[in-house]
């Protein structure tokens, strides 16, 4: 059975459908927080849901999203034998305190200090090592069942500031985050979360390229999961050329519009139109004014027939509450199940 996942943000209470629970395989709440040693869980909401949840579909795997608390949490955590010895003991009494089936490492940036983090040249082999503490943990335990996964970031900068083919062995999944690579950090449009390259865009990134990037790095197709969106990356004051794909901005990528009020007041309305990129598998809306990335039914149907046809794991998603509409998560369901 392919993998299809989806993150889920505590604020929200763990809402979710019986519907949608049954059509996940896995389900991330996220985040659990990163203090010290210890895993804190007390801002969390609606994790008394989780039996609840187990009831509607005993076949679904929930597990507890990982980051810091503070901008150095998972170095400091990962810098020493003690400090990963003790915080593999908490990811292991976390996960049996709540009955949930493992632990999702959410480390975005070792060995980068970009996007307000703190982080050290030790973090690449500190990165391997944490995760093989938590595995050795689990084992020691007897509980082999329990799953460890990462949500990686889809560059080149990832796999050069990790030991991906040393981690991959401790890991069940690597969740391939094949979204943002147009984000606060570009000024120039395009798309964020593509499946493939178009001609012309000068960052080359694409689900594709990330696929082949960590497959290089030594990661098993089978525990590879890409990643699809539910929201979007919006640009204002574009250029009115090209329909404002590929153009140059005063700004950079904001965090758009969810799927659901895509759907609603952008698709095709109020004077969005809708294009679709068929070279990189992907849609995009401009106004003459406001360029808008995102995923929809179509692009993500694209993304799990090239799950099968290269044998991956599966998709997963960011985030569950970004679609009302239920139509995303059919399109995924349609194609992988």
């Amino acid at each position: 059975m392919r993998v299809l996942a989806g993150y889920l943000l505590d604020k929200t209470g763990l809402t979710i459908t019986k519907n949608d629970a049954r059509k996940l395989t896995h389900l991330m709440i996220a985040f659990g927080k990163i203090d010290g040693v210890l895993i804190r869980t007390e801002h969390l909401a609606g994790l008394e849901k989780i039996a609840l949840l187990k009831k509607w579909n005993p076949s679904l795997h929930i597990l507890l999203s990982l980051v810091g608390a503070k901008p150095d949490s998972f170095s400091r955590v990962s810098a020493e034998e003690e400090t990963r010895r003790r915080f593999a003991v908490s990811c292991w009494e976390t996960v049996r305190r709540f009955d949930i089936d493992g632990v999702d490492l959410d480390w975005e940036y070792p060995c980068c200090p970009e996007n307000f983090i703190e982080a050290s040249p030790r973090d690449k082999e500190n990165f391997t090592l944490l995760c093989e503490a938590i595995r050795k943990e689990f084992e020691r335990r007897g509980e082999w069942k329990l799953l460890l996964t990462i949500a990686a970031g889809a560059g080149q900068y990832y796999v050069e500031n990790t030991q991906m083919e040393k981690v991959s062995r401790y890991l069940d999944f690597v969740f391939l985050m094949t979204y943002d690579f147009r984000c606060g950090f570009h000024t120039l449009t395009g798309h964020h979360t593509n499946l493939y390259t178009s001609t012309g865009d000068l960052y080359r990134t694409s689900a594709d390229a990330a696929v082949r990037l960590f497959l290089g790095s030594g990661v098993p197709a089978s525990k590879i999961a890409i990643g699809g969106a539910m929201y979007s990356r919006m640009w204002t004051g574009v250029p009115d050329r090209n329909h404002g794909f590929l153009q140059p901005t005063e700004g950079s990528g904001k965090y758009g519009p969810v799927y659901s009020d895509l759907k609603a007041d952008y698709i095709n309305r109020n004077g969005y139109e809708r294009f679709w990129d068929d070279e990189a598998k992907a849609p995009y809306l401009f106004n003459g004014n406001t360029f808008i990335s995102y995923d929809d039914p179509q692009s993500l149907q694209c993304k799990c027939k090239y799950i099968k046809q290269h044998n991956l794991a599966g998709i997963f998603y960011w985030e569950h509450g970004g679609d009302r509409t239920g139509e995303l998560l059919n399109a995924m369901t349609s194609i992988l199940k």
